[in-house]
């Protein structure tokens, strides 16, 4: 067994990352994009997420989006180019909406509805975010992997997970480090520091991009660490249905942002995940929730 770890996220990873948001205009309100795999062969979904929400700001000016809502209707090959039409449904005084189906090979592999908002003044106020350690004092998931193969001489299952977040050059920091590996029971509940591992251009349509692009990490298996069963087990068939986050003010993905997970119900081979991404302000600055298939195989 090879028993060499994936490098740390580097900026050559994250210029990869960037490349597969830059979308090449192929008509009006049309666009094109290369996938990348990112360890799965299937396409991962926070990738064709971010693409679709970069597709929907393409058409907007001056509007941030502030709710996004997918539903994934296929699964996706990283081999083959995505194609995104966007409809332009309203520009009103202060909201625009759109509707962008992602098609790869002439079928509709995720559909998404977007709005945006101007910036108004009005009332304000949030939860306060939990307390968690600073991110510096937390090790990394390639340090964990490092570490876990130097005392064990094994290479976990998890150790796609944690390559995933190499190949995305994303730095992600758990605040439980012993709950990366194994398969034990745990509450439904996981939280982690992330951000993109070098600074990116200050666009913000970028930054909300690479937000969505983060958002589906590590989400789906929150609602079965009650079960003691990692989403990469060979037994187990997960994938997103569908997929929202809410953007509630500006933020930057480069800089650290902490992402606290929770799944208050599974049901019907299906695990549900609320979370909330903090900016190191304490800023709530966005939410999502998700509905998705945890569909033991041997039950099929």
């Amino acid at each position: 067994m090879n028993l060499m770890t994936p490098p740390p996220a580097t900026p050559d990873a994250v210029a990869e990352v960037l490349g597969v948001l830059d979308l090449k205009t192929v008509g009006t309100d049309r666009f094109r994009a290369q996938p990348r795999e990112f360890g799965r062969r299937r396409l991962y979904g926070g990738q064709i997420f971010a693409q679709t929400v970069m597709a929907a700001q393409l058409t907007v000016d001056d509007r941030a989006p502030h709710a996004l809502h997918a539903c994934f209707l296929l699964p996706g090959t990283p081999d083959d180019p995505v194609d995104f039409e966007v409809e332009r449904l309203r520009d009103g005084g202060a909201f625009s909406a759109r509707r962008v189906n992602a098609l790869q090979n002439g079928r509709v592999i995720l559909s998404l509805m977007a709005s945006f908002h101007r910036t108004e003044e009005g009332f304000e106020h949030q939860i306060e975010m939990p307390p968690a350690p600073e991110p510096e004092t937390l090790a990394s998931t390639s340090s964990l992997l490092a570490d876990w193969v130097q005392q064990t001489g094994t290479v976990p299952h998890s150790m796609l997970e944690v390559s995933m977040t190499q190949r995305m050059g994303l730095d992600v920091h758990p605040l439980e480090p012993d709950s990366v590996f194994g398969d034990k029971i745990r509450p439904p509940e996981y939280a982690h520091w992330f951000r993109v591992c070098r600074t990116v251009p200050d666009d913000p349509r970028l930054h909300y991009a690479l937000l969505a692009f983060a958002s589906d990490l590590c989400f789906l298996g929150t609602s079965l660490r009650p079960h003691g069963v990692p989403w990469y087990a060979p037994s187990m068939q997960p994938s997103t249905v569908d997929h929202s986050l809410w953007i509630h003010r500006p933020l930057r993905a480069d800089e650290w942002l902490l992402y606290v997970m929770d799944s208050p119900t599974a049901q019907n081979a299906r695990g549900f995940v609320r979370g909330a991404i903090y900016d190191r302000a304490g800023r709530l600055v966005a939410s999502s929730a998700q509905d998705g298939l945890i569909r033991p195989l041997h039950t099929r």
